[in-house]
């Protein structure tokens, strides 16, 4: 049997900036990938600090940010909403 990491949060209503949408597209990103990792806790590329940030966010009900480089090109940002009401994809640039 697989261990399939559990969500850890809501992410809400899902959205992501045409930027985002274009630049994924182009470097054959599955946004739906970044989603599963952001959800189940895998923040990806921010820091230790960061990170524990996050884990505390899950229990506060405050913001929740993923970054992950995915090219050398490309980071791309996830962040879900303090309310969980929604969550988004977009460029750090576009922030």
């Amino acid at each position: 049997m697989i261990d399939t990491p559990r969500p850890l949060f809501e992410l809400g209503k899902t959205v992501a900036t045409p930027g985002a949408l274009e630049a994924m597209q182009e470097a054959g990103v599955n946004p739906g990938e970044l989603l599963k990792r952001h959800i189940t806790g895998d923040y990806g590329d921010v820091c230790e600090e960061d990170g524990g940030l996050n884990d505390e966010a899950i229990e506060q009900g405050t913001r929740i940010l993923s970054v992950y480089k995915v090219t050398d090109e490309l980071t791309i940002w996830v962040i879900t909403e303090a309310d969980r009401s929604s969550t988004c994809l977009l460029l750090p640039d576009e922030y």
